[in-house]
C-alpha cells in the first residue's frame, strides 16, 4: 500500500467552532452530533482547538439583535456567553437535522443572531466574519438537506465567511420513518458518500482557513466598509 503524503501544512494555530443545532437538549443523543464528531475528530488530530456548541442547551431567545435584554427578555446568554466564541474562531461548522424539508429552528434562530452581529467591523474595517470560513452538515431521514445547507450556505457567506468548494456535507436515511444516522442497521457511519464529503468539507476548511490566515485576511481593499462610510469608493463611479 503506497504511503499517504503528509499534509501540505500545519494547522495548530487554527481555531474551530462547531454548533449542533439539534432540538434535543444534552443529554439526549443527537445524530447530527454523530457526524459533526466526524469532522471534529480529523480537526483535532491536525491540532486544531474545537469547542462545541449545543445551542438548544443555551435557551438563547431568538431575534436580530446583539443583546435580547434591551429588547425586553430577561436573560441572554449570547452577548457575553456565545457571541466570544464564535468571534473567536478561524472556522464554523454549523449541523442541523433535517425537519420538514428545511433547516431546524435552532439553525434559523442561530444564524439570526450571526446576522445581528454581522455589521460590526474587524480590525480592517471590514465587516466581522471577513477572512473567517465556514461550512455546513445535515442529517435526517427526510429529504431537504440540500435545501437546507444551500439556505446555511447562502447565508453565511452573505453575512461574510468565505465558502470553500464542496462546503457541505450530509446523510440522509430512507424517506418517513425510519432509522437516523447513530441508529443500528442505519447505514450512515458506513456511507461512502457521505463519509467523503465530510472530509473533504474539513479539510477544504482547513486548507482556505490556513490561507486567510497567513494572508493576513482578505485584502481589504475594495470591501472595507469603514472606508465606504468616510467616502472611500475604491474606482467606483
Amino acid at each position: 500500500m503506497a504511503q499517504l503524503p503528509a499534509p501540505p501544512a500545519q494547522y495548530g494555530d487554527l481555531t474551530a467552532l462547531v454548533v449542533n443545532c439539534t432540538l434535543k437538549r444534552s443529554p439526549q443523543q443527537s445524530h447530527t452530533q454523530g457526524l459533526l464528531d466526524r469532522g471534529i475528530a480529523l480537526l483535532r488530530r491536525q491540532g486544531v482547538a474545537v469547542d462545541t456548541i449545543r445551542y438548544v442547551d443555551h435557551d438563547v431567545p431568538p431575534g436580530v439583535q446583539p443583546d435580547l435584554r434591551e429588547e425586553g427578555w430577561a436573560r441572554d446568554p449570547w452577548p457575553e456567553g456565545l457571541w466570544p466564541r464564535v468571534l473567536a474562531a478561524d472556522i464554523l461548522i454549523v449541523g442541523s437535522p433535517t425537519w420538514l424539508g428545511d433547516v431546524s429552528s435552532q439553525a434559523r434562530a442561530f444564524i439570526e443572531r450571526l446576522y445581528a452581529q454581522s455589521s460590526e467591523e474587524n480590525e480592517r474595517g471590514q465587516y466581522v466574519f471577513v477572512g473567517k470560513v465556514a461550512g455546513a452538515i445535515m442529517t435526517g431521514n427526510d429529504d431537504g438537506y440540500k435545501h437546507g445547507n444551500r439556505d446555511l450556505i447562502y447565508a453565511l457567506q452573505h453575512m461574510g465567511y468565505t465558502i470553500p468548494p464542496t462546503a457541505d456535507s450530509a446523510w440522509n436515511g430512507e424517506a418517513g420513518p425510519g432509522p437516523s444516522y447513530l441508529d443500528e442497521g442505519s447505514g450512515g457511519p458506513e456511507n461512502d458518500f457521505t463519509n467523503m464529503t465530510t472530509t473533504f468539507l474539513t479539510w477544504n476548511l482547513l486548507h482556505l482557513a490556513r490561507l486567510l490566515k497567513d494572508a493576513g485576511g482578505v485584502p481589504a481593499y475594495g470591501n472595507s466598509a469603514s472606508a465606504w462610510q468616510h467616502g472611500e469608493r475604491f474606482g467606483w463611479e
